[in-house]
Protein backbone atom coordinates (compact mmCIF):
# COMPACT_ATOMS: atom_id res chain seq x y z
CA UNK A 1 0.00 0.00 0.00
CA UNK A 2 1.51 3.47 -0.73
CA UNK A 3 0.65 6.87 1.14
CA UNK A 4 -2.02 8.18 -1.28
CA UNK A 5 -4.12 4.39 -0.68
CA UNK A 6 -3.72 4.79 3.12
CA UNK A 7 -4.84 8.71 2.94
CA UNK A 8 -7.80 7.51 1.37
CA UNK A 9 -9.26 4.87 3.51
CA UNK A 10 -8.62 6.79 6.08
CA UNK A 11 -10.57 9.57 5.00
CA UNK A 12 -13.72 7.73 4.14
CA UNK A 13 -13.92 5.99 7.10
CA UNK A 14 -13.57 9.66 8.73
CA UNK A 15 -16.25 11.58 6.57
CA UNK A 16 -18.36 8.44 7.32
CA UNK A 17 -18.05 9.09 10.89
CA UNK A 18 -19.07 13.24 10.51
CA UNK A 19 -15.55 14.31 10.86
CA UNK A 20 -15.39 17.40 8.92
CA UNK A 21 -11.91 17.63 8.53
CA UNK A 22 -11.70 14.22 7.52
CA UNK A 23 -8.54 14.61 4.65
CA UNK A 24 -6.41 17.46 6.60
CA UNK A 25 -6.92 14.71 9.58
CA UNK A 26 -5.47 12.10 7.96
CA UNK A 27 -2.70 13.75 6.68
CA UNK A 28 -1.76 15.20 9.63
CA UNK A 29 -1.86 12.02 11.50
CA UNK A 30 0.15 10.08 8.86
CA UNK A 31 2.99 12.55 8.36
CA UNK A 32 3.83 12.99 12.02
CA UNK A 33 3.53 9.36 12.39
CA UNK A 34 6.03 8.87 9.75
CA UNK A 35 8.11 11.96 11.02
CA UNK A 36 7.43 13.48 7.73
CA UNK A 37 5.97 17.31 7.41
CA UNK A 38 2.81 17.24 5.30
CA UNK A 39 4.36 18.45 2.50
CA UNK A 40 6.66 15.88 2.27
CA UNK A 41 4.05 13.47 2.88
CA UNK A 42 1.99 15.26 -0.22
CA UNK A 43 4.72 15.08 -2.59
CA UNK A 44 5.51 11.44 -2.33
CA UNK A 45 1.96 9.94 -2.42
CA UNK A 46 3.46 6.80 -4.48
CA UNK A 47 5.71 5.98 -1.82
CA UNK A 48 5.03 2.52 0.12
CA UNK A 49 3.98 2.18 3.84
CA UNK A 50 5.09 -0.59 5.49
CA UNK A 51 2.47 -3.04 7.04
CA UNK A 52 3.70 -2.53 10.82
CA UNK A 53 3.25 0.88 9.82
CA UNK A 54 -0.29 0.38 7.80
CA UNK A 55 -1.25 -1.27 11.20
CA UNK A 56 -0.25 2.02 13.52
CA UNK A 57 -1.87 4.17 11.06
CA UNK A 58 -5.34 2.31 11.49
CA UNK A 59 -4.95 2.47 15.23
CA UNK A 60 -4.16 6.19 15.21
CA UNK A 61 -7.53 6.85 12.57
CA UNK A 62 -9.25 4.94 15.12
CA UNK A 63 -8.82 7.00 17.97
CA UNK A 64 -9.72 10.26 15.68
CA UNK A 65 -13.10 8.19 14.56
CA UNK A 66 -14.24 7.91 18.10
CA UNK A 67 -13.64 12.00 17.83
CA UNK A 68 -10.30 11.82 19.95
CA UNK A 69 -8.59 15.31 19.23
CA UNK A 70 -5.51 15.32 16.46
CA UNK A 71 -3.70 17.25 18.88
CA UNK A 72 -4.03 14.52 21.47
CA UNK A 73 -3.16 11.54 19.05
CA UNK A 74 -0.19 13.31 17.80
CA UNK A 75 1.02 14.50 20.71
CA UNK A 76 1.34 18.64 20.57
CA UNK A 77 -0.70 21.54 18.92
CA UNK A 78 0.82 24.41 17.43
CA UNK A 79 0.25 27.72 19.45
CA UNK A 80 2.41 31.35 18.77
CA UNK A 81 5.32 30.53 17.67
CA UNK A 82 6.33 27.00 18.61
CA UNK A 83 4.70 23.42 19.09
CA UNK A 84 3.57 22.65 23.03
CA UNK A 85 3.46 19.07 24.20
CA UNK A 86 -0.42 18.56 25.08
CA UNK A 87 -1.63 15.40 26.61
CA UNK A 88 -5.59 14.87 28.13
CA UNK A 89 -4.66 16.57 31.05
CA UNK A 90 -4.44 20.02 29.64
CA UNK A 91 -6.90 22.32 27.09
CA UNK A 92 -5.36 22.03 23.65
CA UNK A 93 -4.30 25.73 23.17
CA UNK A 94 -6.27 27.54 20.57
CA UNK A 95 -5.72 30.36 17.98
CA UNK A 96 -8.24 32.12 19.67
CA UNK A 97 -6.15 32.51 22.93
CA UNK A 98 -3.39 33.95 21.17
CA UNK A 99 -5.18 37.17 21.55
CA UNK A 100 -3.98 37.55 25.29
CA UNK A 101 -0.87 36.43 24.00
CA UNK A 102 -0.63 39.64 21.92
CA UNK A 103 -2.21 41.69 24.42
CA UNK A 104 0.55 41.22 27.03
CA UNK A 105 3.36 41.34 24.73
CA UNK A 106 2.09 45.13 23.62
CA UNK A 107 2.36 46.10 26.61
CA UNK A 108 5.63 45.01 27.64
CA UNK A 109 8.58 47.04 26.01
CA UNK A 110 11.24 44.58 24.23
CA UNK A 111 13.79 45.11 27.80
CA UNK A 112 11.09 45.54 29.99
CA UNK A 113 11.21 43.28 33.71
CA UNK A 114 8.26 42.16 34.61
CA UNK A 115 7.02 39.90 37.03
CA UNK A 116 4.04 38.22 35.85
CA UNK A 117 1.64 35.62 37.29
CA UNK A 118 -0.41 33.15 35.06
CA UNK A 119 -3.41 31.79 36.83
CA UNK A 120 -4.48 28.12 35.21
CA UNK A 121 -1.21 27.97 33.75
CA UNK A 122 -2.05 24.20 31.59
CA UNK A 123 0.28 23.38 29.10
CA UNK A 124 1.89 26.37 29.81
CA UNK A 125 1.23 27.85 26.20
CA UNK A 126 0.01 31.87 27.29
CA UNK A 127 3.57 32.05 29.79
CA UNK A 128 6.02 30.55 27.74
CA UNK A 129 5.03 32.10 24.63
CA UNK A 130 5.05 35.58 26.19
CA UNK A 131 8.99 34.70 27.79
CA UNK A 132 9.98 33.41 24.60
CA UNK A 133 9.69 37.21 23.18
CA UNK A 134 10.27 39.15 26.41
CA UNK A 135 13.65 37.67 27.52
CA UNK A 136 13.62 39.71 30.24
CA UNK A 137 10.43 38.88 32.25
CA UNK A 138 10.03 36.11 35.18
CA UNK A 139 6.33 33.98 35.53
CA UNK A 140 5.34 31.95 38.45
CA UNK A 141 2.65 29.51 36.64
CA UNK A 142 -0.25 28.11 39.23
CA UNK A 143 -2.19 24.92 38.77
CA UNK A 144 -4.77 23.21 40.65
CA UNK A 145 -3.42 19.81 38.66
CA UNK A 146 0.02 18.11 39.27
CA UNK A 147 -0.79 16.35 35.92
CA UNK A 148 -0.91 19.42 33.92
CA UNK A 149 2.36 20.90 35.33
CA UNK A 150 3.96 17.77 34.38
CA UNK A 151 3.08 18.74 30.92
CA UNK A 152 4.04 22.69 31.47
CA UNK A 153 7.54 21.90 32.37
CA UNK A 154 8.06 19.61 29.83
CA UNK A 155 7.42 22.56 27.26
CA UNK A 156 9.55 24.66 29.65
CA UNK A 157 12.24 22.78 29.05
CA UNK A 158 12.14 21.89 25.82
CA UNK A 159 11.62 25.51 25.13
CA UNK A 160 14.98 26.46 27.02
CA UNK A 161 12.84 28.58 29.30
CA UNK A 162 12.43 26.90 32.48
CA UNK A 163 15.06 29.29 34.52
CA UNK A 164 12.34 31.93 34.02
CA UNK A 165 9.47 30.64 35.15
CA UNK A 166 8.56 28.49 38.35
CA UNK A 167 5.50 26.15 38.70
CA UNK A 168 3.55 26.33 41.08
CA UNK A 169 0.50 23.48 42.38
CA UNK A 170 -1.54 25.85 43.88
CA UNK A 171 -4.96 27.44 43.29
CA UNK A 172 -5.15 31.13 43.00
CA UNK A 173 -7.30 31.55 46.23
CA UNK A 174 -4.90 29.57 48.33
CA UNK A 175 -1.91 31.76 46.78
CA UNK A 176 -0.35 34.92 49.12
CA UNK A 177 3.19 35.23 47.36
CA UNK A 178 4.46 37.97 46.05
CA UNK A 179 3.27 41.21 44.10
CA UNK A 180 3.20 41.05 40.22
CA UNK A 181 3.00 43.73 37.73
CA UNK A 182 0.54 41.88 35.23
CA UNK A 183 -1.76 39.03 36.21
CA UNK A 184 -2.91 36.47 33.26
CA UNK A 185 -5.54 33.79 34.02
CA UNK A 186 -7.38 31.91 31.15
CA UNK A 187 -10.17 30.52 33.40
CA UNK A 188 -12.85 27.76 32.96
CA UNK A 189 -15.58 29.98 32.05
CA UNK A 190 -18.18 27.57 30.39
CA UNK A 191 -21.73 27.65 32.93
CA UNK A 192 -21.67 23.28 33.93
CA UNK A 193 -25.34 22.96 32.17
CA UNK A 194 -23.56 24.05 28.97
CA UNK A 195 -20.63 21.36 29.04
CA UNK A 196 -22.70 18.37 27.63
CA UNK A 197 -23.72 20.86 24.60
CA UNK A 198 -19.71 20.87 23.40
CA UNK A 199 -18.67 19.18 20.62
CA UNK A 200 -17.60 16.11 21.21
CA UNK A 201 -14.04 16.34 20.79
CA UNK A 202 -14.02 18.85 23.86
CA UNK A 203 -16.64 17.49 25.96
CA UNK A 204 -15.53 13.80 25.56
CA UNK A 205 -11.84 14.46 25.95
CA UNK A 206 -10.49 17.59 27.57
CA UNK A 207 -10.59 18.02 30.95
CA UNK A 208 -13.44 19.18 32.27
CA UNK A 209 -11.52 20.66 35.32
CA UNK A 210 -10.47 23.22 32.61
CA UNK A 211 -13.56 23.72 31.34
CA UNK A 212 -16.35 23.93 34.01
CA UNK A 213 -17.16 27.70 35.28
CA UNK A 214 -19.63 26.37 37.65
CA UNK A 215 -23.70 27.22 37.49
CA UNK A 216 -23.15 30.58 36.31
CA UNK A 217 -19.77 30.63 34.55
CA UNK A 218 -18.30 32.76 37.07
CA UNK A 219 -17.13 30.74 39.98
CA UNK A 220 -13.55 30.74 39.06
CA UNK A 221 -13.55 34.51 37.52
CA UNK A 222 -14.62 35.20 40.80
CA UNK A 223 -11.89 34.05 42.60
CA UNK A 224 -8.98 35.31 39.82
CA UNK A 225 -10.37 38.88 39.98
CA UNK A 226 -10.64 39.02 43.72
CA UNK A 227 -7.48 37.48 44.35
CA UNK A 228 -5.67 39.44 41.81
CA UNK A 229 -6.77 42.62 43.26
CA UNK A 230 -4.36 41.83 46.15
CA UNK A 231 -1.64 40.17 44.22
CA UNK A 232 -1.55 43.00 41.91
CA UNK A 233 0.67 46.34 42.44
CA UNK A 234 -1.03 49.56 41.56
CA UNK A 235 -1.25 50.09 38.12
CA UNK A 236 -0.61 46.15 37.16
CA UNK A 237 -3.02 45.20 34.79
CA UNK A 238 -4.97 42.09 34.45
CA UNK A 239 -5.49 39.79 31.56
CA UNK A 240 -8.81 37.80 30.91
CA UNK A 241 -9.87 35.23 28.79
CA UNK A 242 -13.70 35.55 29.13
CA UNK A 243 -16.62 33.78 27.24
CA UNK A 244 -18.33 36.27 24.61
CA UNK A 245 -21.24 36.89 26.61
CA UNK A 246 -19.54 37.39 30.08
CA UNK A 247 -18.25 41.16 29.38
CA UNK A 248 -21.33 42.88 31.64
CA UNK A 249 -20.76 40.64 34.35
CA UNK A 250 -17.04 40.56 34.75
CA UNK A 251 -17.16 44.63 34.44
CA UNK A 252 -18.87 44.57 37.61
CA UNK A 253 -16.83 42.24 39.61
CA UNK A 254 -13.99 44.29 38.02
CA UNK A 255 -15.36 47.46 39.40
CA UNK A 256 -15.95 46.11 42.69
CA UNK A 257 -12.10 44.91 43.45
CA UNK A 258 -10.75 48.43 42.48
CA UNK A 259 -9.83 48.02 38.49
CA UNK A 260 -9.95 50.16 35.72
CA UNK A 261 -11.11 48.80 32.53
CA UNK A 262 -8.84 49.53 29.67
CA UNK A 263 -10.49 47.69 26.82
CA UNK A 264 -12.57 44.48 25.27
CA UNK A 265 -10.56 42.35 22.62
CA UNK A 266 -12.62 40.18 19.94
CA UNK A 267 -11.15 37.26 18.66
CA UNK A 268 -10.99 35.57 15.18
CA UNK A 269 -14.92 35.46 14.88
CA UNK A 270 -15.75 38.42 16.55
CA UNK A 271 -16.78 38.08 19.82
CA UNK A 272 -15.39 39.65 23.11
CA UNK A 273 -12.32 37.29 24.05
CA UNK A 274 -10.39 39.02 26.20
CA UNK A 275 -10.98 41.86 28.99
CA UNK A 276 -7.97 43.70 29.72
CA UNK A 277 -7.83 45.56 33.01
CA UNK A 278 -5.49 48.31 35.70
CA UNK A 279 -5.71 48.23 39.53
CA UNK A 280 -6.44 51.49 40.71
Amino acid sequence: MNYNTALNEASNLLKKNSIKSFKLDSEVILSNMLNLSREELLINLNNKISNKNIKKFKKLIHRRRKKEPVAYIVGYKEFWKEKFKVNLNVLIPRPDTEIIVEEVLKSISINSTKNILDVGTGSGCIALSILRDRKKCYVKALDISKNALKVAKLNAKIQHLDNRIRFINSSIDKFCNGKYDIIISNPPYIKSQSIKKLDEDIRLYEPKLSLDGGIDGFSQIREVIKKSSVLIKKKGKLFLEIGFDQVNGIKKLLLENKFYINKIVKDLGKKNRCIISTKI
